[in-house]
C-alpha cells in the first residue's frame, strides 16, 4: 500500500477515534439515554469503531486491540475521577470491551473477505 493510501485508509480509523475522544471525555456526556442500555450500545459503537477501522486498514491486531482494551476501564476511571460532572461505570467498561472484540472480528472478517478467496483451501 502506497503512503497516500495509507493515510486515507487510516482516516476514518483516526476520524472515528476523535469522535471516541469527545464522546468519552465530554464533561456533559453524549446521549445514548432515550432507549434502555442506550448508553452501552454508545460504548460498544464509540470503542468498536476505531478498531474495526484501524484493523480494515492493516494497523497490526494485536496493539490495536491491546491499547483499546486497556483504555476501557482507564476510561472510566477519569471520568469517575476527573470529570465533576462524570461518572465511571464498570460495565460501560465491559461494554467498551465488547466493542473492541466485536470490532477486530469484523475487521478481520471483512479484510479476509476483501483478500478474495484463498486459492491454497483446495
Amino acid at each position: 500500500m502506497s503512503s497516500g493510501s495509507r493515510r486515507w485508509a487510516l482516516a476514518p480509523a483516526l476520524v472515528a477515534l476523535l469522535v471516541q475522544l469527545v464522546v468519552i471525555y465530554a464533561p456533559s456526556g453524549v446521549g445514548g439515554g432515550s432507549f434502555p442500555y442506550g448508553d452501552k450500545l454508545v460504548h460498544v459503537f464509540v470503542f468498536g469503531l476505531p478498531v474495526f477501522f484501524a484493523v480494515l486498514a492493516r494497523l497490526p491486531l494485536l496493539p490495536v486491540v491491546t491499547v483499546m482494551a486497556l483504555h476501557a476501564p482507564v476510561s472510566e476511571v477519569v471520568q469517575g475521577r476527573l470529570l465533576a460532572s462524570r461518572s465511571g461505570d464498570p460495565w460501560d467498561a465491559v461494554a467498551d470491551v465488547a466493542g473492541v472484540a466485536l470490532g477486530a472480528l469484523a475487521a478481520t472478517l471483512a479484510n479476509r473477505r476483501l483478500a478474495g478467496p484463498d486459492v491454497d483451501r483446495w
